[in-house]
C-alpha cells in the first residue's frame, strides 16, 4: 500500500524497518512503485529508474531476506492520476486519452489540485513506457528482490488502457477487448522477457471504481481475453482485488470461478479479508494465497494474530501519508 515515505522518490531507512518488520507473513508486495518519472504522480512515492533507488531497495530486500521473506515490488505506473507538482523536472503527465482522472491531488506546493487533463502518449510514448517497465524489472533483480507485481489494477496506467472510462482511443491500443488489452499484454511480455515469467506476476481489479474506472457490458469477456493472453507469458500469479468492502461492484462468483479456472498460475485473493474468510476460502480452493493490506498498517504481527486470533489493532487514517514513523513503524 501506497504509505508516501520515500521523500524525493528514493527508498530509505525507514522503509527498510517497515517491511522487515513485515517479513514473517512469508511473501510481501511493496508499495506501488514507479518504473518512470512520468509514473510518480503521487507526492512521495518511491520509483525504481535511477541508481540511488536501486541502492535504496536493495537495503529493503536485504532487511526483508534477512528477517526470513520474500518479497516482490509492484511496479505502478500512475498514468493520469497525478499532478506536475508532484513529477520530477522534465517528467509529464501521460495516458491512453486526454481524459482527466475525478476528484483531487495532494502536492505539497500547491494543496489539493484538481487532476488536470493528461497528455494523449504517442506510439513512441507507449513503447518507451514499455521499455521503462522492462528496465525496471531488470533493476528489481539487481536490487535483490524476489519479483515484480505489475500494478494493472485501481485505476493506473495497465488498468486505464483496459477501461474504457480512461481509453477512448481509435488505433491498435483502444476500442475493441483485444485493443484495449494490448498494452497489458505487452508489459507482461516484456517483464518476462527481462527477469523470466517466473519473477512475474500481475493485479487487476474487474468492477473496481477506484480513479475514475467504470464497468461496461464487456467487462467479463475482457478479463477472460486478458487472462487467455497472460497464459502464453506465463506469469506466476493473478491477483484479483475485489474492491467491493470499499464501496464498489462486487466481482461476481461467477468471474472469479472463471478467472480461477482459466488462470494457469497461482491465484491470489484480496479484498476485505478477514481470518474467517481466509480459511474458508483457501479451503474451497477459491485461490492459492490471500493478500492483505489496511489490516497489515498498525499490525505488523498481522500474520501471527490471524494464527492465534489475536485482536487487531485499528489504524489511524491520519498517519497513513505522513513521513515520519508514527503508525509507520511506532504505533
Amino acid at each position: 500500500m501506497t504509505r508516501s515515505r520515500a521523500l524525493g522518490n528514493v527508498p530509505n531507512d525507514l522503509m527498510a524497518q517497515y517491511y522487515s518488520l513485515r517479513a514473517e507473513a512469508g511473501l510481501l508486495i511493496t508499495e506501488g512503485t514507479s518504473p518512470s518519472p512520468n509514473g510518480l504522480g503521487y507526492a512521495h512515492i518511491p520509483g525504481i529508474y535511477s541508481d540511488a533507488q536501486v541502492a535504496g531497495w536493495r537495503q529493503v530486500a536485504e532487511a526483508v531476506n534477512a528477517a526470513g521473506g520474500r518479497v516482490f515490488v509492484q511496479l505502478m505506473h500512475t498514468g493520469r492520476v497525478g499532478h506536475p507538482a508532484n513529477l520530477p523536472l522534465g517528467a509529464h503527465l501521460l495516458a491512453p486519452s486526454a481524459v482527466a482522472a475525478p476528484g483531487e491531488m495532494w502536492t505539497d506546493t500547491e494543496g489539493m489540485q484538481p487532476h488536470p487533463v493528461p497528455g494523449t502518449m504517442t506510439e513512441q510514448d507507449i513503447a518507451a513506457a514499455i521499455e521503462e517497465y522492462a528496465a525496471a524489472c531488470k533493476n528489481t533483480v539487481a536490487a535483490g528482490f524476489d519479483g515484480v507485481e505489475l500494478h494493472g489494477a485501481n485505476g493506473y496506467l495497465i488498468d486505464q488502457f483496459l477501461n474504457t472510462a480512461s481509453n477512448h482511443r481509435s488505433d491498435r491500443w483502444g476500442g475493441s477487448i483485444d485493443n484495449r488489452i494490448r498494452f497489458a499484454v505487452e508489459v507482461a511480455r516484456a517483464a518476462a522477457a527481462a527477469i523470466g515469467a517466473e519473477r512475474v506476476g500481475i493485479r487487476i481489479s474487474p468492477y473496481g471504481v477506484f480513479n475514475g474506472m467504470a464497468s461496461d457490458a464487456d467487462m467479463d469477456a475482457l478479463y477472460l481475453r486478458l487472462i487467455e493472453a497472460l497464459n502464453d507469458v506465463g506469469l506466476v500469479y493473478l491477483h484479483v482485488v475485489d474492491h467491493s468492502s470499499m464501496g464498489a461492484p462486487p466481482v461476481s462468483e461467477t468471474l472469479k470461478v472463471q478467472l480461477r479456472t482459466a488462470f494457469r498460475g497461482k491465484y491470489i485473493l484480496s479484498g476485505g479479508y478477514d481470518a474467517a474468510r481466509t480459511n474458508a476460502d483457501l479451503a474451497a480452493n477459491k485461490g492459492d494465497l490471500v493478500a492483505f493490506g489496511r489490516p497489515f498498517i498498525a499490525n505488523p504481527d498481522l500474520a501471527q494474530k490471524l494464527k492465534s486470533g489475536g485482536e487487531l489493532k485499528p489504524a489511524d487514517p491520519a498517519t497513513f501519508y505522513t513521513p515520519d514513523a508514527k503508525g509507520y513503524t511506532e504505533f
